[in-house]
């Protein structure tokens, strides 16, 4: 407080009286009503769920189609190859009474080297299909965010928001433009 008091009472160029100090309090006060109304009459703000428009947009079904279909063609490539593990573990089951146990240590270490080998190539696939998923959606986001610019300079929108991001806590279906969004990206892409 005594060095507020000093720029207020004290000495030198930065002192100055009460009664101005007070005044300027007063017209920054005014100002700054003035200018909030004006600003908040042209503030125009609407908000976009873009994982939502990822997904429900023509090129997003399409994508999930897609990896839909290579899943379960992974997953019939599963089936086969554990039934041929399945088959390989019970012959190795069968025949280990009649083997030497050179000759088991052999089978059993081919049987392991190739339930690895499914293993590692079962995750390999996964990746793949996981990074295939998310560079779909990562491309269609992009297109969504050029056609979000193009909906926002067009109707004079001063900001749109991400609907799912943590700072958006509440969102009237007033400002959501995710389906207006979604209906431009189809279209431009027809």
């Amino acid at each position: 407080m005594d060095a507020f008091n000093k720029i207020l009472y004290g000495k030198g160029e930065v002192a100055m009286n009460k009664k101005k100090f007070w005044m300027m309090i007063g017209i920054i006060i005014i100002v700054g009503g003035w200018m909030g109304q004006v600003w908040s009459a042209e503030l125009k703000v609407g908000c976009v769920d873009i994982q939502r428009a990822v997904n429900d947009c023509n090129a997003g079904k399409e994508a999930k189609r897609t990896i839909t279909k290579e899943v379960e063609k992974f997953q019939r490539l599963i089936g086969e190859k554990q039934k041929e593990l399945q088959t390989m573990k019970e012959s190795l089951d069968k025949q280990s009474v009649m083997l030497t146990p050179e000759a088991r240590a052999a089978k059993e270490k081919d049987y392991q080297n190739k339930l690895r080998e499914f293993q590692r190539w079962g995750e390999d696939n996964q990746n793949d299909i996981n990074q295939k998923r998310a560079e779909i959606e990562r491309n269609i986001a992009i297109g969504l965010q050029k056609v979000i610019k193009k909906v926002g300079e067009e109707e004079g929108y001063t900001l749109i928001l991400e609907k799912n991001e943590n700072i958006v806590l509440h969102v009237s279906k007033a400002i959501d433009l995710t389906d207006r969004v979604i209906k431009a990206y189809d279209t431009q892409k027809k």
